[in-house]
């Protein structure tokens, strides 16, 4: 099925039942390592532009939004190097569950 927007894409996951999750740094983000992940859920990982991020109206219609925990006083990583850390972390997290 094609889409023309990011939001619609996010509202046919929604009605498929997939958890949408957006991959950015807001005020009611979860830390990478304190998010749970429960088996048998789908997941819907969105990323945004690096330079621009993930949409304001993208984060409002998820159903919930992951930061990647960062030190120091530049808070931005490259969209491929994000993508790889919360990859590999959501994978270890669904192999500790078998």
């Amino acid at each position: 099925e094609h889409c023309d927007s990011v939001l619609e894409v996010i509202e046919t996951l929604k009605k498929e039942k997939v958890m949408t999750l957006a991959i950015e740094q807001v005020e009611s983000a979860i830390f990478l390592q304190d998010f749970e992940v429960k088996k048998g859920k789908k997941y819907a990982l969105i990323f945004g532009n690096e330079v621009y991020g993930v949409s304001q109206k993208a984060i409002e219609i998820c159903d919930s939004c992951i930061e990647i925990p960062q030190l120091g006083s530049k808070h931005s990583l490259n969209i491929s190097v994000s993508a790889g850390i919360v990859i590999w972390d959501l994978f270890q997290k669904t192999i500790q569950q078998k």
